[in-house]
This record gives structure tokens, C-alpha cells and sequence, in this order.
């Protein structure tokens, strides 16, 4: 989700002896968003990693965090925005930690859950995807989360509605639709 990252990736995908595909799954978007951009330094040192703990998370409490949401994508910083948002406004709900997760396959098991591990009172774990709910990660990503949580986590899904097509085709439904998503998933816009 980051030029680094997307850098680094590359690199030890050229690196790297034996010969496999390498998929990435990404919108062109996050080629250029500013919140995905990296610093120079990132790009000259450092290395592609698996599993990204919460951007905020050095600031916060992290004692305080009862909601830890996992996403792919560019998802991760429309969560971040409005968990940014509610922050600053001060509204209720449970405070949140938005982990992008960089690599599905091989699962990153080990670093997933050193990063879980450091929010020590939360007790839900969501995956939040874009996509329709019979598409996406969800069905990839269910079996290895209660496997791994089911004992310590409320473990949920926040995704569109099942369907036959993965777009809505109207700008103004699916921005509705990803309004509609962060509610649930993070919460409520603070209104003014």
C-alpha cells in the first residue's frame, strides 16, 4: 500500500532464486496518493514488509484499543481517515487500529499476530474488504483468523453484499457503499 512497500517488493521479487509469479493486486490509485507516498529514505533502506501495524500506532494507546480492523488495499486509508476523523472529534465507539495486510499468500501468521498481540484489550477482530462479500479475501482469509483467534476475538466480515459483479456501476452508489462500510466498520462520521 505504499511506494516502499510496492519498491521493495519488486526488488526481492528480482532478487529472489527461484523462479514464481509474482501477483499484485492493486488499483492504480495507490500509485498516487499522497498517503501512500514514502519517504526517500524508506525506498533506500528497509525491506518489503508482510504485515503493517497501524500508521498512528506509535502515538496512541495502544491499551486502548478495543477494534482491530485488517484490510488490503486501499481500503486501509478511507478506514484511517475516519478513524483519524472520529478521533479528532471526539466520538464515541470503540477505539480502533486500522493493520494493512501486505501479503495473503503465505499468510503472514507469525508477524500478524506479534502485531495483534500488542493491542492486549482488544476483543474484535474485523476484516474489512471492498469487495462483495462472495469475493475478495474474506473466504481466504476466514479460516485462518478463527483458526489462529476465535478463542480471544469477535471475528466479522465488513463487506458489500454478496453479488454477481464486483462494481456497482454508479460513482454515487458505490460512494455510498464504502460510506456505508466505514460506519460499520469504524463508525459513524462525526457530524458537525
Amino acid at each position: 500500500t505504499t511506494t516502499a512497500q510496492y519498491f521493495h517488493l519488486l526488488r526481492a521479487q528480482a532478487h529472489n532464486s527461484s523462479r514464481r509469479p509474482l501477483i499484485v493486486m492493486s488499483p492504480k490509485y495507490l500509485l498516487r496518493a499522497r498517503p501512500a507516498r514514502s519517504a526517500m529514505s524508506e525506498l533506500s533502506t528497509g525491506e518489503f514488509h508482510e504485515v503493517l501495524d497501524d500508521p498512528s500506532a506509535a502515538r496512541i494507546d495502544k491499551g486502548a484499543v478495543e477494534r482491530v480492523i485488517l484490510c488490503t488495499g486501499k481500503i486501509a486509508f478511507e478506514a484511517i481517515d475516519r478513524r483519524d476523523a472520529r478521533r479528532e472529534s471526539n466520538a464515541g465507539g470503540p477505539h480502533s487500529a486500522v493493520v494493512r495486510i501486505e501479503q495473503l499468500y503465505p499468510w503472514p501468521e507469525e508477524t500478524l499476530e506479534e502485531i495483534i498481540a500488542s493491542y492486549p484489550n482488544a476483543t474484535e477482530l474485523v476484516w474489512l474488504q471492498d469487495e462483495p462479500a462472495n469475493m475478495g479475501s474474506w473466504s481466504f482469509v476466514y479460516e485462518r483468523l478463527m483458526s489462529r483467534f476465535a478463542d480471544r476475538f469477535a471475528i466479522c466480515n465488513v463487506s458489500r453484499s454478496a453479488a454477481g459483479s464486483p462494481a456497482t456501476g454508479s460513482h454515487v452508489l458505490h460512494d455510498l457503499e464504502v460510506e456505508m462500510l466505514m460506519d460499520v466498520a469504524v463508525g459513524a462520521y462525526p457530524r458537525a
